[in-house]
């Protein structure tokens, strides 16, 4: 049976509770509510296992804080003895606009200090991982105030369409695969109508 380890990158406690840098913990989430699972807390990590379609879907929302992302990755990945290409890190971007989302198989850290710690426990960056563009509309040194601060009324409701577009994404990549599901999201504008 297949296996996969689904990430959501962010920050435990109520005060980053829904903020943007806590995006991936909210997508994760998402996806564990859509397929009837719950979170209980068990080592580095809030954990739910699910089955669909003949999948297990472990899912974990690190608790190690996001500078330290890696040692919880690397201890489920080890434990549940999960492949890199079937691990999906779902975490906020601030080089995306807030209308997009970006699904690729590797790539840097772009700054990300969850990506960053995690390539540097596993020492490889080829691991698969969903981008959600937070736009950077923010004044000049006010970057970390705008990524642990909330969605503005305004953004809500496209933040919500991605949400949705993204739990089908973490569907999508465990059955139809990643070049698949790479080709049909990478284009989406969420700011359009479609």
């Amino acid at each position: 049976m297949n296996k996969f380890l689904i990430v959501g990158l962010g920050n435990i406690g109520t005060e980053y509770a829904h903020t943007r840098h806590n995006i991936g913990f909210d997508v994760v989430g998402a996806f564990v509510q859509k397929h009837g699972g719950q979170f209980s807390s068990d080592r580095l990590a809030f954990r739910a296992e699910l089955r669909w379609k003949g999948r297990i879907f472990v899912c974990i929302l690190p608790t190690t804080y996001m500078n330290r992302s890696g040692v919880s990755v690397k201890y489920w990945m080890d434990k549940e003895k999960i492949s890199i290409e079937n691990v999906l890190v779902i975490l906020d971007d601030l080089a995306l606009p807030l209308n997009r989302l970006r699904l690729r198989p590797s790539g840097s850290d772009a700054g990300h200090n969850g990506l960053r710690d995690i390539q540097a426990v596993l020492q490889n960056s080829n691991y698969p991982r969903l981008r959600f563009g937070i736009g950077n509309d923010f004044p000049k040194g006010r970057q970390a105030d705008f990524v642990l601060g909330k969605w503005r009324p305004d953004e809500e409701p496209m933040v919500k369409r991605k949400i949705d577009k993204s739990v089908e994404i973490i569907e999508s990549f465990a059955t139809v695969g990643l070049p698949g599901t790479m080709n049909a999201v990478n284009n989406l504008d969420f700011g359009s109508a479609e």
